[in-house]
């Protein structure tokens, strides 16, 4: 087989063969509906790119108040429950597989998108990056509360809770979102976590949160379908640490203990010799299915499957743009672009509309799309 034909083979992930190792990446598109149902629209979006090895769904509620961004889906209620399963079920039904990204958002969001609830977190440190979207425009984010060693438990609990709900939904596997500056980010680096006791201090302590959650997951869903996503060098959401090899070496260590089918390695950009010094760690310490995500096009991810340094290579802003990716690269084709504009706003535009390559390479528009809406808003 080429070495340029490499993300077009398959992979072994845990229990799961994946036909190639293109893999879509979890991407917020804010389009669930009331309750935070994903709806119709979210079903097309997730079918139209069935083709991918591997669906991550975009990260998912665990709790009530855990929202950031308003219209995200969420894991938690029946209804919720009973929408996925149309979803996965669309996946399914074009020879797809689809997990699903669980995350809570900590101090990452603010009271008004959450029912007056203060965002919680490892420590009582505002998020000083942006501001946040809320019912009353965009706002700074708060101080968040400081959660007792006590009140961890109850973390743990909401992340099981979800993974029951997302295997009851039929997802083929499942991911731990602790990226991100997110809530299990907000104790796993040190520059937001400023704990002492088990749960701070020494990176053992400030994973600890993170791998109980690990743990509780694949007491669902199996270490042969669970998998975990950390992005040690990304400062997104004010967020550090002060020792990232160790950090990367101490996860990719216990998730080897672990037996887990993947580790999502999020890169702020793949090329950036400490990010692949981080990649070259994880590889080193972890034999499961490395998956590296951050800036690949075709050549670049090719280029890291060759080299031993990643298992399959994860894909967003094209997949957005591109529905049938997989097919684009096996053709040469060229991608389209995202429409930025588009990325949050509700609706079919820049979501379900891009169109896909025909047989003979000549772009086919979705049949649901309103083409007069499309012309109106061309």
């Amino acid at each position: 087989m080429s070495k340029q034909n490499l993300l077009f083979t398959p992979v072994q992930v845990g229990d799961l063969r994946l036909s190639n190792r293109a893999v879509m990446s979890p991407l917020t598109r804010a389009r669930a509906e009331a309750g935070h149902v994903p709806g119709k629209l979210v079903e097309e979006y997730y079918a139209q790119r069935a083709g991918a090895g591997l669906i991550i769904a975009e990260c998912t509620m665990t709790a009530v108040d855990g929202s950031a961004f308003a219209n995200e889906p969420g894991i938690y209620s029946l209804e919720q429950i009973a929408a996925w399963k149309k979803v996965i079920d669309a996946v399914h039904a074009r020879g797809g597989l689809i997990a699903l990204q669980i995350w809570h958002p900590g101090r990452a969001t603010h009271a008004l998108l959450n029912g007056g609830v203060t965002p919680i977190s490892s420590a009582a440190k505002r998020n000083r990056e942006g501001q946040v979207h809320t019912s009353q425009g965009a706002l700074d984010y708060p101080v968040p509360r400081r959660l007792d060693d006590g009140e961890l438990a109850g973390v743990v609990e909401l992340f099981r809770a979800g993974a029951e709900n997302a295997r009851d939904a039929g997802f083929d596997a499942i991911e731990v979102h602790g990226a991100h500056g997110y809530l299990l980010d907000q104790f796993l680096r040190d520059s937001v976590n400023d704990r002492d006791g088990e749960y701070g201090g020494s990176i053992e302590n400030r994973a600890r949160l993170l791998f109980e959650v690990v743990d509780a997951v694949i007491g669902v869903f199996g270490a042969g379908r669970t998998g975990l996503r950390i992005s040690p060098l990304v400062g997104f959401n004010d967020i550090s640490d002060s020792d990232p090899r160790a950090l990367v070496q101490h996860v990719a260590e216990q998730l080897e203990r672990r037996g887990a089918a993947f580790l999502d390695l999020r890169h702020a950009d793949y090329a950036d010799p400490a990010e692949q010094e981080l990649a070259r760690i994880a590889r080193a310490a972890y034999s499961g299915t490395l998956m590296r995500n951050g800036g690949f096009d075709q050549a670049s991810g090719e280029a890291a499957l060759a080299a031993g340094g990643a298992d399959a290579i994860i894909y967003g802003k094209p997949f957005i743009a591109n529905p049938d990716l997989v097919e684009r690269f096996r053709q040469g084709a060229a991608l389209a672009p995202v429409d930025f504009a588009t990325l949050y706003t509700p609706g079919p535009k820049g979501y379900t509309d891009y169109p896909a390559l025909d047989s003979a390479g000549d772009f086919v528009t979705p049949d649901s799309v309103d083409l007069t809406v499309q012309a109106l808003a061309s």
